[in-house]
């Protein structure tokens, strides 16, 4: 068994400075940790080679993005499974054992996450994951732990090992062998959303899910886009599109996509009325990248690998989150009273 971090950094010395150190002492005899740097601008390079001699270097030549980067480097990264990290993350003593074994003891368990809490709020869990990701049937994606903006705060209610729709790219364990013969991420995809369009394909191709509560990080946020850029909404906007699209079941395909451009026109208008031009833009010509690139989303469609044990279905909510949690007020997960359960 190999396991292997493979952080991707882009002009992140500051993040690097600061988390690596406690990602090597806590991988010692684990994992091995691979920089891959995607064609960065700062002196990141320099100060690892400077100081992190022993550390293996991936140079990707371009950035491209979160999605592509990750795809060069593990073409170069031999291991049995990979542990996706972000550089703006904390991880805690003994965060990588408890999933290598919940892996090792389930051969159809390709990807999972771990507790993932605020760094700034130790005690809040953190937008990208929280305690396991799931979608509802119209595309829109929540997590335990977080409805929206809305983030509970670590009491425990989360604290039992169980099957989720998808595990956050910020701290991903996923197979190597799995993450490969489903061709990684999509690249189109640059980042957002793009861990969920994998887990979805792992769903679609009868893998397993899973989130480990005995693990735990700590993650920062917001570290490759800031909250409210125009660029953030459409790559959000244009990826949720594409997602759905390459992964829905065909006989709820269009009511879905049909009812999605409906509500994205909505937002858009919502953006415009607060007077934020430039995200009521990005949902416009997110929606435009769609239409004009229709045939080959639709080849991507026939290209995903699907399965007979298809599991993914019972893992999407099937009411609305956004009629849940604006209507009804339902802030938390547990208010939704949904079938999936914990386990022990």
């Amino acid at each position: 068994m190999k396991v292997a971090i493979v952080i991707l950094n882009w002009n992140g010395k500051k993040l690097l400075e600061k988390f690596l150190p406690k990602v090597i002492e806590y991988s010692k005899d684990i994992a091995e940790v691979v920089i891959a740097d995607n064609d960065s601008k700062d002196d990141s390079i320099e100060f690892l080679r400077t100081n992190y001699p022993e550390i293996r270097l991936i140079l990707n030549h371009q950035n491209g993005g979160f999605a592509k980067g990750y795809n060069d480097a593990l073409k170069h990264v031999d291991a049995d499974y990979y542990i996706l990290l972000n550089s703006d993350v904390e991880v805690t003593p003994r965060w990588i054992q408890p999933i290598i074994s919940l892996m090792e003891g389930d051969k159809n368990l390709a990807a999972c996450q771990p507790k993932m809490l605020s760094f700034k709020n130790k005690d809040m869990f953190e937008y990208a994951g929280a305690a396991g990701g799931f979608i509802d049937k119209w595309g829109y994606p929540f997590c335990q732990g977080r409805m929206f903006g809305n983030l509970e705060k670590d009491t425990g209610q989360y604290n039992n090992n169980c099957e989720v729709f998808w595990s956050t790219g910020a701290c991903m364990f996923i197979r190597s062998e799995v993450f490969h013969l489903l061709n990684g991420f999509d690249e189109e995809f640059f980042a957002h959303m793009e861990e969920i369009d994998l887990c979805w394909r792992i769903r679609n191709a009868g893998y397993k899910v899973m989130y480990c509560p005995k693990s735990v990080v700590h993650h920062i946020g917001g570290g490759t886009l800031p909250k409210n850029n125009p660029r953030k909404t459409y790559l959000n906007f244009r990826n949720n599109l594409l997602m759905i699209y390459k992964n829905a079941p065909s006989n709820v395909l269009w009511k879905i996509c049909l009812l999605r451009l409906i509500l994205d026109g909505v937002a858009g208008a919502k953006f415009l009325f607060e007077g934020n031009w430039k995200d009521c833009f990005a949902v416009t010509k997110a929606h435009f990248y769609f239409y004009r690139n229709y045939s080959n989303i639709k080849l991507k469609r026939k290209a995903t690998i699907k399965s007979s044990l298809d599991n993914s279905g019972k893992f999407i909510y099937p009411g609305s989150i956004v009629m849940d949690y604006y209507l009804k007020r339902k802030k938390t997960f547990k208010s939704l009273n949904w079938g999936v359960k914990n386990e022990k």
